[in-house]
């Protein structure tokens, strides 16, 4: 006969456990990712808490234009996350993770082999990714080759596009090859791994979200990759055909 023990609430060894796995969580990292882990860089060999961090760094306006760059991302891929408990400074991207909690050495893997703690409570095991906020609802897309935020079921990836769009654009959006392998229009910055909001404009280019209302502030209201009106303009040209019918031609000579 069982004993019944099953099912009952959960023992101190595993409420311990757990305890372990979220110590600490929301606690560590920056801006961009909440983790228990930072990188170096591999194009300056100093230690950031992301790509994103030294991105912004080492392109501030006191920089010496000489000086700036960015992050070769894929190149990360291949270096080691530094922890950044007790002080610890070495270590390079890629096969190894080490524990910012008790700076353990292991393989890249979502829990600490020696304490336990979770460094990351989403973990890719693909992009080696890790981030403590769920609340971004982050998936991996195989087709891209990277992790995304939003929640699976609400994006697909169009294959022509080469890029993850919102399910709502699925059968009314324009293809454009690559259509996101490009700098934005408007700041230049990388579209296709950018952590800012982007939107697809009806001829199918794609542009950030916020360059996009900063254009509007400027009574810009044309794609400035084909020059197409994204917009609704009859209401504009009307105004247009009504200001040119009020305003006084000179007399014929």
């Amino acid at each position: 006969m069982e004993s019944g023990l099953e099912g009952q609430k959960p023992t101190h060894r595993h409420q311990e456990d757990e305890s372990l796995k979220e110590m600490g969580s929301g606690r560590f990292g920056c801006s961009h990712y909440r983790r228990k882990c930072k990188i170096r860089a591999p194009c300056c060999d100093e230690i950031f808490d992301c790509r994103h961090c030294h991105n912004e760094a080492k392109n501030a306006i006191e920089v010496d234009p000489l000086d700036r760059h960015d992050v070769p991302r894929h190149e990360i891929k291949r270096r080691k996350v530094i922890g950044f408990y007790k002080g610890l400074k070495d270590g390079d991207f890629g096969d190894k993770v080490i524990c910012s909690l008790c700076s353990t050495e292991q393989d890249v893997q979502q829990n600490c082999v020696h304490c336990g703690v979770c460094m990351g409570k989403y973990f890719c095991s693909i992009c080696k990714f890790f981030d403590d906020d769920v609340s971004k609802q982050i998936y991996h897309c195989n087709e891209c080759g990277i992790c995304r935020t939003g929640g699976e079921e609400n994006f697909f990836h169009c294959d022509k596009c080469g890029c993850c769009y919102s399910t709502a654009l699925k059968d009314s959006h324009n293809c454009v090859e690559r259509a996101m392998h490009h700098n934005c229009p408007v700041c230049f910055e990388y579209l296709f791994d950018t952590t800012k909001d982007i939107t697809v404009l009806h001829c199918g280019h794609t542009i950030h979200l916020e360059c996009l209302k900063e254009m509007e502030r400027h009574y810009q209201y044309s794609c400035p990759v084909c020059l197409k009106s994204y917009c609704d303009m009859s209401r504009v040209w009307e105004k247009l055909d009504l200001e040119v019918a009020l305003t006084p031609m000179p007399p014929m000579v």
